[in-house]
């Protein structure tokens, strides 16, 4: 009997997954699959031979989408699925939530096709609290920073933030920064297969103007948090929304909702992660948590 062979697609500067992917190999090779990293645009790879192919360290995808994503429809048996990929690497996703009643971070959108001038993009920042500016195709806060509009330097700085990446072809989104981002940090629950299995919490990590992005992401402090359940009815309501515009009638394999809290108390959906998200595996509590995941996986093979 042919084992089941599952790849688990990661970039060249993870070849061995990151550290929280890679007990996933060890949990699928139990269960009796072959599995393997294999890094997602090495060439030389034969994707067909892959019952599956699940999409898991791919962090270098954000400069070069259009080639990740026509990767991603070449490839036979895809998790998340091509389709899904291409819908939540752009964070316009955000205005579908919102135009659904999905609480969402107030955004600002600026497109690069409109040609804006540098009056017109101070016009649009805001004049009260601070507020941060990042890229709509992004990953892991690269290209992000956070500004103040009482200070004037920092106002400069957030102006030639964004019309460097306008410039550069590069749609922009402004928002207020979450004050209890500071207190509270953000706190991710994490889906398999669509139940909730844990949750997350990230602190803080954008304290200043953008820096210079040497393609790695920033070293993110995590620890273990329980979803109230506002947290969790925001984000099951995030995930059906997707689900209505991309997800069909199967729940997504795996899924990260990363939310905030408003001055009201009010969980609010910051990122909707279906792409190549951290699913901190070490912080769930149990191994139960990867048991289901490499479960999940090898039903869907």
């Amino acid at each position: 009997m042919t084992s089941t062979r599952i790849g688990l697609a990661t970039c060249s500067a993870l070849p061995r997954l990151d550290s929280d992917d890679r007990p996933l190999l060890d949990a699928l090779t139990e269960r009796g699959a072959v599995a393997e990293a294999v890094v997602w645009d090495d060439p030389d790879v034969d994707w067909s031979v892959y019952d599956l192919v699940v999409v898991r360290s791919t962090w270098d995808y954000s400069p070069r989408r259009d080639e990740f994503l026509a990767w991603a429809d070449r490839v036979p048996r895809l998790e998340n699925p091509a389709d899904v990929l291409r819908w939540n690497t752009d964070k316009g996703y955000l205005r579908t939530l919102e135009d659904a009643g999905v609480p969402v971070i107030p955004t600002i959108w600026l497109d690069p096709d409109r040609h804006l001038s540098k009056r017109a993009v101070h016009t649009r920042m805001p004049a009260f609290g601070d507020f941060v500016v990042k890229p709509v195709v992004s990953a892991g806060a690269q290209d992000a920073g956070r500004y103040q509009p009482v200070s004037a330097q920092s106002r400069a700085l957030a102006i030639k933030h964004a019309t460097d990446l306008l410039d550069a072809g590069r749609a922009v989104m402004i928002q207020p920064y979450v004050t209890s981002v500071d207190t509270a940090g953000e706190t991710g629950l994490v889906f398999v297969d669509g139940e909730l299995r844990h949750a997350v919490r990230k602190h803080a990590l954008l304290t200043g103007p953008a820096q210079p992005s040497d393609g790695q992401f920033a070293t993110e402090r995590m620890s273990p948090a329980t979803a109230t359940a506002d947290q969790v009815d925001a984000a099951e309501k995030a995930l059906a929304v997707a689900r209505e515009n991309v997800g069909g009638e199967r729940p997504f394999l795996y899924a990260r909702v990363d939310l905030v809290t408003g001055d009201d108390g009010t969980p609010m959906v910051i990122e909707l992660e279906l792409t190549e998200p951290s699913l901190w595996m070490q912080h769930s509590g149990t191994a139960a948590t990867l048991d289901a995941f490499a479960a999940a996986i090898l039903a869907r093979a």
